[in-house]
């Protein structure tokens, strides 16, 4: 009996054997025996760019520059944010400027030449911020999913905007969760991330993550043609300049084919990674010190980088790193990851409502915590729509917010996409803020130009007057509804939605309410100037999103906070919040999802014929270990 279970037992062996290599060959670190989610999460291996890896990239990019008598400007940063180096070329370009005849509402009182040093930090953010050890996305990939058509091309007017319509407003420098660089890279707090992006994310080609064993630990930007745009056409192949130059300091450190955006198909189109082939290239120059004094400096840029030294990366999940494992007193699933403060303390721990003058009974810290738990366990058996191989469990962050917009609680899987985590609060503080019965009254004290006049714009457009007054429960996905250019989405020839601008002055870079509430606030404390809550609280501290993945949660009739969710598809992302809502109030007792008579969904919208608002949009069939479908009717 023994010698026939043999076999199978060294095939067994075998296997496992064969599992670890793998993790090992991906640059994922095996988890702890016993873990509750040891079967579906694995912690990314602690890699880091060292001053030496910096160095090389930066001079594979010059190298390229100057191959093509170009002058470029060049930033690197790791996984969590942190400006490692500013490099600019002698004779580069100190400013850039927004593509001729593109409307822009971003800070009215500067002039429209932008350093050129915030383009490429900007850039390297965003390669690294929308990438994970699951996807590999660029700058590239990141202008294919925010234009008003998806994709963009002069073909495809009448389809829906991007899937990630308006995240370029995230990771602001206002966001009161992304840290500041405080000016001396030596002070503790230095390398805390997750950081901010001088402009948010970007959208014009030549950023680009960068890869060591598998995983990210960072991103390279580049501004070399002064010109800080998007591109308006998916259907050709561009000869980038600046994309060309960062893809020559990618070489060494670039991500694994499989999981490169240009792998990843949504919506039936395949995303675009990078135009820039390596056939392209010049022979490569990657030492450092033979660039010379004359070819170029480090650059100090206030509040990223202090330009005396180039630095070496943060390994993500570190305490250093500002993101690492939660403990168990902070979070009750071992492979739940939180933001730590660099010397042991959760930025954000689990705790009860701030606004029990305004809605009675708020939210306690059992109720904040089922409904995260509850989310958590929903993302672990979803089936992930970016995330590569398929059928590996999504990757989030999941925020939970007061009726303020106070972070009740927020926690992330172990791998999921940095720029989730301010996105998450975003839609929170979104759906909370416009379910609030003090919406319309709190736009209207807004001094802001353009924000005002959207109360009016939205009663007039809902045939509501007694709209943004607590009526209606609307999610993140509803206010998208609202804030996109035409009416319904894509459809050209429609009016524009009441929290958009027409589509005359509409582009990635102007993009209605969302770009009206941050125009005067962009180097502030807060992202916004909405009268703050009692407590104090800027309600929109990081600004809103405005694409699907948070609702509001209610006790009863009340509003009493909003959950909010982002980092793996939008439809995940929307089932995530609305069953971690449902799930989370049953699990605790008394609070839940909206009553379905007060959700957006039931506001018919009288543009021609009748057009209903949405509320969620669960994919089907969407769990690895069931193969249940329409998961969230009925609920």
């Amino acid at each position: 009996m023994a010698l026939r279970k043999l076999p199978r037992l060294l095939t067994a062996h075998f296997a496992a054997w064969l599992a670890l290599v793998s993790m090992v060959l991906s640059g994922l670190a095996p988890v702890a025996a016993g873990s509750a989610a040891a079967a579906t999460f694995r912690a990314p291996s602690r890699q880091a760019l060292t001053i030496a890896d910096v160095q090389k990239i930066i001079a594979q990019a010059v190298g390229e520059a100057k191959a093509r008598n170009a002058k470029a400007t060049i930033a690197v940063v790791d996984r969590v944010g942190n400006v490692l180096a500013v490099y600019r070329m002698t004779g580069a370009r100190a400013t850039m400027r927004f593509p001729t005849g593109v409307p822009t509402q971003l800070v009215p009182p500067l002039p429209p030449a932008l350093p050129a040093e915030f383009g490429a930090i900007a850039k390297a953010i965003t390669g690294a911020y929308l990438s994970s050890s699951g996807n590999a996305f660029s700058t590239r990939t990141a202008s294919m999913i925010v234009q008003q058509h998806f994709p963009p091309a002069p073909s495809t007017p009448g389809l829906e905007s991007g899937p990630l319509f308006g995240v370029q407003f995230s990771q602001l420098p206002c966001s009161d969760l992304n840290t500041r660089f405080p000016g001396n890279a030596a002070a503790p707090t230095a390398m805390i991330g997750p950081k901010r992006s001088p402009l948010g994310l970007a959208a014009d080609p030549g950023g680009l993550p960068l890869y060591k064993k598998g995983v990210v630990v960072g991103g390279i930007g580049v501004l070399a043609d002064g010109i800080y745009g998007f591109d308006p056409n998916v259907l050709d192949f561009d000869n980038d300049l600046d994309e060309v130059i960062a893809f020559a300091g990618l070489q060494g450190f670039a991500p694994p084919d499989a999981i490169r955006a240009d792998r990843i198909p949504v919506d039936g189109s395949t995303l675009r990674f990078s135009d820039a082939k390596a056939s392209q290239l010049h022979p490569l120059q990657s030492n450092f010190a033979a660039l010379g004094a004359g070819a170029g400096a480090l650059l100090a840029v206030a509040g990223f980088y202090a330009g005396d030294a180039i630095l070496p990366g943060v390994a993500y999940g570190t305490e250093r790193s500002g993101i690492r494992f939660a403990k168990a007193s902070e979070f009750s699933n071992a492979q739940a990851f939180v933001l730590s403060n660099g010397r042991g303390v959760n930025r954000y721990p689990i705790r009860g409502g701030t606004d029990a003058a305004d809605v009675g009974t708020a939210l306690s810290p059992a109720e904040v915590r089922a409904v995260l738990e509850e989310a958590f366990t929903v993302m672990s058996r979803a089936r992930a729509q970016i995330r590569r191989p398929l059928d590996t469990p999504a990757q989030v962050t999941i925020s939970v917010v007061d009726s303020w917009g106070t972070v009740l609680g927020l926690v992330r899987s172990p791998d999921a996409p940095i720029f989730g985590t301010d996105v998450s609060l975003q839609k929170a503080r979104t759906a909370a803020f416009f379910s609030n019965p003090k919406a319309g009254s709190l736009l209207l004290a807004d001094p802001d130009a353009g924000v005002a006049p959207t109360v009016a714009a939205t009663r007039s457009f809902l045939a509501d007057g007694a709209a943004l007054t607590g009526k209606s429960a609307f999610s993140a996905r509803a206010i998208g509804n609202l804030a996109r250019p035409y009416f319904p989405d894509g459809e050209v020839g429609r009016p524009n939605g009441p929290l958009s601008m027409p589509i005359a002055k509409f582009s990635p870079f102007a993009t209605g309410l969302q770009t009206a509430l941050i125009a005067q606030t962009l180097g502030a404390d807060r992202c916004s100037n909405v009268p703050a809550a009692p407590s104090g609280q800027q309600r929109l501290a990081n600004g809103i999103q405005i694409f699907p993945g948070a609702v509001p949660i209610y006790r009863g009739n009340r509003l009493v906070g909003a959950i909010g969710v982002s980092g793996d598809g939008i439809d995940q992302d929307d089932m995530i919040a609305f069953l971690g809502a449902n799930n989370g109030g049953k699990k605790a007792g008394g609070i839940g999802n909206a009553p379905k008579a007060m959700r957006s969904d039931r506001i018919v919208v009288k543009v021609g014929v009748g057009v209903r608002l949405r509320y969620v949009n669960c994919p089907f069939a969407p769990f690895l270990d069931t193969s249940a479908q329409n998961v969230c009717e009925g609920l």
